[in-house]
């Protein structure tokens, strides 16, 4: 008797909005490959801005009905998942405006001719003097939004997998391709390269030993199997450490956040803005799925472990930036100590803590891109400032823009009446309702610690 093969039933419809990030990328990709030189940034910005709008709109119109599981349950189409697609839409497009912008003439400023080039050398030269663009970034950035939308829909640990590596390769690219600095750009791009791919290795071992455990890599049919005591737990637990492992490295959390410094001072500022804000909305989706329906069986085992976690991303973060002289690399520690709190909320593990972090998320992700726009505005000497004492004197020289940043930082920190104040108070009330006080303690320490060194560094300032 043979297996007859039996096509899943596939609601197309329902997954419009990721077929046409998809397609958008592809087409970008044609016309990287058949466009001239002089009109290839003309014809990607309106068309990677129109994929996402278009997107965006299928995703609001088609959405709401079409909730459900398709692609024989691998993919799960519900409200938290539409809510975070679209919070992944929109601050991806928030993002590409940042990279298109042109402040260095007919050339993108941020990016490189050449990337393939070694820096300074006479090839690169001539495809500069060629008129060479790196317009890619837009279909590169497209793909990395369309496995982001894939992550946090996914119902299944492999399909999980594929999402991340499609998510992370274009990131890897992107990284690389800074116009000024380029040697640190390009070893933050091999950096985050090699570590991702150690991130992805213990990622597959866990997925592998839960399939061992419930002989299904379907969330669904996982928590069927700790429900009903299949035995095997020894594979369990490290299983589920070992995955938690893959999607804490994508959030920056301590001790997985190595990374995060270098690659956020080396790559491109537009692209770090994105890559910091979209890539926690995308591994925070996923890692709510994974724990509140795969393992939530098990949380006695977890939700000690990730508290940890989380209690040494916000106080390292925040005692790490406050020591750092790069802006990129205070931000950089900053996005550690949010990973912690957004943290908080997660272990919570209740439907105020879905809401609370779901909520923080998109808070962050519309204070990081903007921040990060900022950097890129402050000049020195031509060049990008981003030593803290170039920035001394921002207030006389540019008021507003001083004043945006400095509003920003106060979101940061959680000043109340600001943003960041809110998410912090809707995540510590989480936690506190579920019995994790604690939790909340050191996040309010952590927040007042870096109250008083912008305070401090305010005062410095003004006094220069």
């Amino acid at each position: 008797m043979t297996d007859v093969f039996v096509a899943p039933d596939i609601d197309w419809i329902a997954l419009l909005p990721l077929i046409i990030v998809f397609v958008g990328g592809l087409v970008g990709v044609l016309v990287e490959g058949f466009a001239g030189r002089g009109s290839r940034y003309a014809v990607q910005v309106p068309l990677s801005v129109a994929t996402l709008v278009l997107a965006f709109v299928a995703l609001v119109v088609l959405g709401p009905d079409r909730q459900g599981r398709t692609a024989d349950a691998v993919l799960v189409l519900d409200g938290p998942a539409l809510l975070l697609q679209g919070i992944i839409l929109v601050l991806s497009l928030l993002g590409l405006m940042v990279m298109a912008e042109r402040l260095g003439g007919q050339q993108p400023d941020t990016f490189t001719q050449a990337g393939s080039l070694v820096p300074g050398s006479p090839e690169e030269s001539q495809a500069a003097r060629l008129g060479a663009t790196t317009t890619e970034v837009f279909p590169l950035t497209l793909m990395s939004v369309g496995g982001m939308m894939l992550f946090v829909a996914a119902n299944d640990l492999l399909l999980l997998f594929i999402a991340l590596e499609v998510l992370s390769l274009p990131l890897y690219i992107l990284a690389g391709l800074a116009r000024r600095r380029r040697l640190l750009s390009q070893e933050a791009s091999l950096k985050y390269f090699l570590l991702g791919s150690f991130s992805s290795a213990f990622f597959l071992f866990g997925a592998v030993l839960i399939y061992g455990y419930a002989g299904s890599m379907r969330f669904d049919q996982i928590a069927l199997a700790i429900s009903s005591n299949v035995g095997m737990d020894g594979l369990l637990v490290p299983g589920v450490l070992l995955v938690a492992v893959g999607l804490l490295f994508k959030v920056g959390a301590v001790p997985f956040h190595a990374w995060t410094p270098d690659v956020y001072q080396g790559a491109p500022t537009p692209v770090t803005g994105f890559m910091a804000a979209c890539t926690k909305v995308a591994a925070f989706g996923a890692m709510l799925r994974v724990f509140y329906v795969a393992v939530e069986g098990v949380r006695t085992e977890w939700q000690p472990i990730i508290a940890a976690v989380a209690t040494l991303s916000m106080v390292v973060g925040a005692l790490m930036a406050i020591v750092q002289t790069d802006v990129k690399r205070i931000l950089a520690y900053s996005s550690v100590a949010h990973a912690g709190f957004i943290l908080v909320g997660l272990v919570s593990m209740d439907q105020a803590g879905i809401s609370s972090t779901i909520f923080y998320l998109a808070t962050y992700g519309f204070m990081t891109i903007p921040a990060f726009a900022i950097v890129a505005l402050v000049r020195s000497s031509g060049t990008e400032a981003s030593q803290v004492g170039q920035w001394a004197g921002l207030g006389r020289r540019a008021p507003w823009l001083a004043a945006a940043f400095t509003f920003l930082m106060l979101a940061f920190t959680g000043i109340p009446l600001t943003s960041g104040f809110t998410g912090k108070f809707a995540v510590f009330s989480a936690a506190i309702s579920q019995g994790w006080a604690w939790l909340a303690v050191v996040g309010v320490l952590a927040s007042a610690v870096t109250v008083l060194h912008l305070l401090q560094a305010r005062r410095g300032d003004v006094a220069r």
